[in-house]
């Protein structure tokens, strides 16, 4: 059950002026699903990327980095879920080359303009007949706002579609900002088992979008954990349009850092939304680390607490067995990490002070915490100035269950 998740409404969701969408059925995995999706983007158009740092990775997404390397504009996506595409070698890398090719072809645009994107079991030949017999119907289907649609058609174990949309006055000019996001199961930075497609009507030069991407991922996407699992086939799209209006070349312009900060809190909350609906959650968790001697430190801390199995049990039964947090924290990976320093609280609950536990914690209080679906986990290494911050989930029965089952 997702832990409060909000969706909006398809009235409040903003078509991205230069994006258009088509949605269909091609029976990928499944019959009578929404599992093949379509984005032809406008003459002009910018797009960047960030993909998986997983060795094994999945062949679109070595077709999509080859693709985007070679610098020239990008046309199309081609999104299927149900097959991952990977782990399927030569005849894996041939079918996203075909799936742009024919894609390529009923847009009238060359196949390397095209970005193909899977997600679903991983080691499974790609079910070509039936993604390439579905493609005329999703073009045939394209339209200016089916990003409601397009969530659905990308979800895999999800349980809710993950969308952002909202509008905004930069430079004197109407910015709309739109994205999508799917992903519930094999999450961790590097980034997940996550695809997510984020647009803006905005103008960004292709430099500047380069660059921005990565920040964008790694202050969102590269902040989430759920199980510690890298995926194969995980990918960040960023899209400007530049049908707004608005132009940004440099990051001296003055509208940008308006413009980056829209972006950010977009991307942000497509990344939580994806630990709200973690397989089996019940508890959203942000694990947040302060005074520490630099970043690297911070995420070190955080992931080891958000990571622990034994952490996210305790938090998913509500039991203050909250030694295991400290534990966490000592076999982080700082070798010289002074315990005495360590500060530990529960949202305002003072847990661990100077090391140990604080005279006047008391277990209710801890328990009244941990019985909230929202939960702040607070850590003071006493090193630095340096803090950041990580969101996870609690584990329960159920997320056993979801994975034992996936393929059935």
């Amino acid at each position: 059950m997702a832990v409060n998740l909000q969706i909006p409404s398809e009235s409040e969701i903003f078509p991205v002026a230069g994006v258009e969408i088509g949605v269909t059925e091609a029976g990928i995995r499944k019959a009578n699903r929404r599992d093949l999706t379509v984005m032809r983007l406008a003459a002009g158009a910018t797009v960047a990327g960030v993909f998986t740092r997983n060795r094994f990775c999945a062949a679109p997404v070595q077709v999509s980095k080859a693709h985007l390397a070679k610098g020239g504009p990008i046309r199309a996506l081609v999104i299927n879920t149900g097959n991952a595409n990977a782990g399927t070698g030569e005849p894996g890398l041939k079918n996203a080359t075909d799936t742009c090719a024919e894609l390529g072809k009923l847009l009238g645009v060359p196949a390397e303009q095209v970005l193909p994107f899977s997600t679903g079991v991983i080691l499974e030949p790609l079910p070509m007949d039936r993604l390439l017999a579905g493609l005329p119907k999703a073009v045939a289907a394209l339209g200016g706002n089916e990003w409601f649609n397009a969530a659905h058609g990308i979800m895999t174990t999800d349980t809710l579609p993950k969308i952002y949309s909202r509008r905004a006055q930069i430079g004197g000019k109407t910015v709309t900002i739109t994205g999508i996001s799917k992903g519930a199961g094999m999450i961790r930075p590097n980034m997940a088992t996550m695809l997510s497609f984020l647009a803006t009507d905005a103008g960004i030069a292709q430099p500047l979008l380069d660059t921005l991407a990565l920040e964008l991922a790694n202050q969102s996407f590269n902040r989430i954990t759920i199980d510690g699992d890298t995926s194969t086939n995980d990918s960040f799209i960023v899209v400007a349009t530049g049908q707004s209006g608005l132009q940004v070349n440099a990051a001296s312009d003055a509208d940008y850092a308006a413009l980056r900060q829209a972006l950010a809190e977009a991307a942000a909350d497509l990344a939580q939304k994806i630990v709200r609906d973690a397989e089996g959650a019940t508890k959203f968790m942000t694990i947040r680390v302060e005074a520490a001697g630099n970043t690297d430190e911070a995420l070190k801390v955080a992931y080891a607490v958000a990571h622990s199995p034994l952490v996210k049990t305790a938090f998913y039964a509500s039991d203050p067995n909250l030694g295991r947090i400290l534990a966490a924290i000592g076999y982080a990976g700082i070798d010289d990490l002074d315990a005495s320093k360590i500060q530990l609280w529960l949202d305002d609950v003072l847990v661990a002070k100077d090391g140990g536990r604080n005279p006047e914690y008391r277990e209710e209080d801890g328990q009244r915490i941990m019985k909230q679906a929202e939960i702040l986990v607070r850590i003071s290494l006493g090193r630095g100035q340096t803090s950041d911050t990580v969101y996870t989930c609690d584990f329960s029965h159920e997320y056993v269950s979801i994975n034992a089952d996936y393929r059935s």
